[in-house]
């Protein structure tokens, strides 16, 4: 896999860092809330969650959605289909929302709206990387873990036709 990568965008080291400073901004924001939900997109999200969630020094549950954006060897979003959920009943609950990439708005737009139908009192977002291209305006955030350009990026549970997920580091890849 080495001799697709580009370039290394964001280091293991770099990314750490950044989400044990997420994990506390989360922790200020829920403090007077109590218990949170925690309902990771899935399957991107998977990593960054599970990272993020040991550093949240509050009472949580864990809850699933699977939504598909870049169905294949997609580059750009094809539109948000959501495929499955776990999410249980989560009316008069404080959800923290955790997804990979905000890229188009797409996923956001849908699945916070859902959310909020099934009861949810607090929804929050947590996006690893943020794009801010001009059509994710409007999607809700509240947490970002870094700002970057506008390239299709891999690595830290983001892929390309399904691989690359494992990677410590977030990176472009030749030729896409």
């Amino acid at each position: 896999m080495k001799h697709h990568i580009d370039k290394t965008l964001l280091s293991a080291t770099k990314i750490a860092a950044r989400i044990e400073e997420l994990a506390q901004e989360i922790t200020d924001d829920f403090s007077d809330d109590g218990e949170i939900t925690i309902v990771p997109i899935l399957t991107g999200s998977i990593i960054f969650t599970a990272d993020l969630i040991r550093q949240i020094k509050l009472p949580m549950r864990i809850n699933l959605i699977t939504v598909s954006s870049y169905p294949g060897s997609a580059i750009r979003s094809q539109g948000a289909t959501v495929l499955g959920q776990q999410l249980g009943n989560i009316k008069g609950s404080h959800v923290l929302l955790v997804d990979d990439i905000l890229d188009s708005g797409t996923t956001i737009r849908a699945v916070v709206p859902l959310l909020k139908e099934l009861g949810a009192v607090k929804v929050r977002v947590a996006v690893l990387l943020n794009k801010n291209k001009p059509e994710a305006a409007g999607a809700p955030c509240d947490f970002v873990g870094f700002n970057i350009p506008d390239e299709f990026v891999v690595g830290y549970g983001l892929d390309y036709d399904s691989y690359y997920r494992n990677l410590p580091n977030i990176v472009t890849l030749k030729g896409v």
